[in-house]
């Protein structure tokens, strides 16, 4: 029986794991970078250690020091969580040549699909259905479009889609980088890539007598970058005899490696219907949760349980219902995929199933996955789960770096995802109206004179004010301005309190509620004008309810700093209140091109001082959060300066380079 497990790993998945420890009456250790010393996963183990440094190579994929740490707190297992080190064979064994329990598959099964293009092999002889690889010598333009592939790793490193036969080299040797800067393996393989296709999976678990659980099957096909966003169990629109091809499958690959404890094998499922095998993650999924709301299940307590030994039943529960989950990142859609950084002030979605990594007061940093939380919902049909998700990640308070929470919202509205018709690619065609402003959303200018009239509220009063009561002066028109949030959009707020109410530029049918024309709301008499060094009346500094055409709508308004949150049952808004006079200093040479975010310089183009460049053109690469990000030439022009190099570590705004425009 394991009495104390050593979590190697951290933030949601670490936290998840403490939970079922927990339950089962197991002891758990901790471990931390120096960046997650005051993390939630941290603080809520029996026990922590720290692993010095911040960079996910010196601290959680060393494996040396996550054994010693595991033995000097008295752990007897280790359980690897997913990403990190939770599919390398040679930590499974070094875990084991400790005395220590592994929770995982056996180091065998795990170097078995380590190699995708090894993988696939033994999946040929064990009768899977696959696609064939392609020559990259030999690839013609009756092959387009094509996948290249890093054969090691996951996570859409080191993945390249080529539709024109011109691009393969570069698209090549790019991946060869990536892959090899990733995964410290640049192998790669090109296949067909198949347009249309969805993302499908099935959960296994397998004991250590040979029985063999296949779970269902999960969609997850919402991808961004070749990352998952939105899955959902089980995977909708599949005929019985595709879904009986799929499990035997998935089965049949479990059994040719001798796989023991939980994984998952993933397909292809082309527009006609073919499934084809994609890889085996062997390890828990960050999906897991969708299978376990529809069975009834924890699969971290089932590993557990196949880990001290123990049989599963003859065969595993029925399913029952629809569960659908989506992934809440730190990112901006609009600006390709842009991870942000800073403090999550606040963090609430309730109603639904949440698995966070950060708390409220947390700090986002650079250094590890942007993912913040991931949101489930069960019903029993898919729609009320699309609902019930779609609605609950609206009236969610997420106060601090931009999030991807309105894509979520708006995929889960779309009317082809409602019908079950989405593919690999449907992120990428509809990002554009995904993240489009909405010419007729009223609620922003609404929400900003929310903002504002909760400004005012905040002010106090005045001295005079109190002790001579409202003066009957003519009130000066408040002015003030906030810029939306992500996008720049300005509101430009103007209003006045009179004896006949609030009177708003723009809104000829809004209303504080208690304040009625010509009445004052808190003495029940006759109000004067409002002396612009008064407290709003009606408002709080939190909390403004106003009667917009006749029905009433309640904003909670909170402030941190210059930022100010707004929200209301039908989504968020953020603004930065902006100064009645700006800084006419704060400009920045045309052509400048400032590091989009902290992170570190992986590689620099072979371009220099004094060439031309077009626009578009990758100048450098930016690693940080775990993704790559091109910094490009805004336009045609002169590459006039360069301060960019590889491994150079760049905070936010950095200046990396200048392109002059013109000749």
């Amino acid at each position: 029986m394991i009495r104390s497990l050593l979590v190697a790993n951290r933030a949601e998945i670490a936290r998840r794991i403490v939970r079922t420890c927990r339950d089962l009456g197991i002891a758990t250790v901790a471990v931390h970078s120096d960046a997650d010393a005051g993390a939630p996963h941290a603080r809520e183990a029996d026990a922590a250690v720290g692993l010095p440094g911040d960079a996910p190579a010196d601290t959680y994929l060393r494996g040396d020091l996550l054994v010693k740490a595991a033995l000097a707190a008295g752990a007897d297992a280790v359980h690897p969580g997913y990403g990190f080190l939770s599919e390398h064979a040679d930590f499974a064994r070094a875990v084991r040549a400790a005395g220590l329990v592994w929770v995982g598959p056996p180091p065998e099964a795990m170097e078995a699909m380590a190699s995708k293009t090894r993988a696939k092999e033994i999946m040929r002889k064990a009768g899977v259905p696959l696609l064939d690889p392609l020559d990259p010598a030999e690839v013609t333009t009756g092959d387009l479009p094509v996948l290249v592939k890093a054969a090691a790793g996951g996570g859409g490193r080191g993945m390249r889609v080529v539709r024109e036969l011109d691009a393969l080299p570069a698209a090549l040797d790019s991946a060869r980088a990536e892959a090899a800067s990733a995964f410290g393996d640049g192998e790669i393989f090109v296949e067909p890539y198949m347009e249309g296709a969805r993302h499908v999976e099935v959960q296994v678990l397998a004991d250590t007598h040979g029985t063999v659980w296949t779970l269902g099957t999960r969609d997850c096909s919402l991808q961004r970058r070749h990352q998952k966003v939105i899955e959902e169990a089980p995977a909708p629109g599949l005929d019985e005899e595709l879904r009986r091809t799929l499990a035997e499958s998935a089965a049949n690959a479990a059994r040719a490696i001798g796989y023991e404890g939980a994984g998952t094998v993933e397909f292809l499922v082309s527009p006609s219907g073919r499934a084809y095998f994609l890889e085996m993650n062997t390890r828990l999924q960050v999906e897991h949760p969708v299978t376990e709301e529809i069975h009834g299940l924890d699969l971290v307590a089932l590993q557990l349980r196949i880990a001290e030994g123990e049989r599963l039943d003859a065969e595993p529960p029925a399913p029952r219902g629809h569960a659908i989950e989506a992934r809440l990142y730190a990112e901006d859609p609009a600006r390709d995929w842009r991870p942000q950084t800073g403090i999550l002030h606040r963090l609430e979605i309730p109603g639904l199933r949440v698995d966070s990594g950060p708390d409220g007061g947390d700090t986002i940093g650079v250094h590890y996955d942007p993912m913040l939380a991931k949101v489930i919902a069960v019903a029993p049909t898919r729609a009320e789960a699309v609902r019930r998700l779609a609605h609950g990640l609206e009236r969610a308070r997420i106060h601090g770096p931009v999030t991807n929470r309105e894509l979520l919202v708006r995929v889960l509205r779309h009317p082809e995802f409602a019908a079950g018709r989405m593919d690999t690619g449907f992120l990428e065609r509809r990002l554009p109206e995904l993240t489009a402003a909405s010419d007729d959303d009223e609620s922003g200018p609404l929400a900003a004179l929310a903002a504002a009239l909760a400004d005012a509220a905040r002010r106090p009063a005045t001295v005079a004010g109190r002790l001579g009561g409202w003066r009957n002066v003519p009130s000066q028109p408040q002015l003030r301005s906030y810029r939306a949030e992500p996008g720049g959009t300005e509101h430009e707020v103007r209003y006045r309190l009179t004896r006949d109410g609030l009177l708003a530029e723009g809104f000829s049918d809004v209303r504080l509620l208690g304040v009625e024309p010509g009445r004052d709301a808190d003495a029940g008499r006759d109000a004067g004008p409002v002396r612009g060094d008064e407290p709003v009346r009606g408002a709080e500094p939190t909390r403004v309810v106003l009667v917009v055409a006749g029905v009433r709508r309640t904003l909670e308004v909170t402030a941190y700093g210059d930022r100010r949150y707004v929200d209301t049952p039908q989504g968020g808004h953020v603004f930065t209140a902006l100064p009645r006079f700006p800084d006419p200093t704060a400009r920045t040479e045309p052509g400048s091109l400032l590091a989009p975010m902290p992170g570190t310089v992986v590689r620099v183009a072979e371009v220099a001082v004094g060439d031309r460049v077009e626009a578009g053109q990758p100048l450098l690469w930016l690693e940080a959060m775990k993704m790559e990000h091109r910094v490009t030439a805004p336009a045609a022009g002169v590459l006039t300066a360069l301060h960019a190099a590889p491994g150079r570590q760049v905070e936010v705004g950095a200046l990396l380079a200048v392109v002059a425009a013109g000749e």
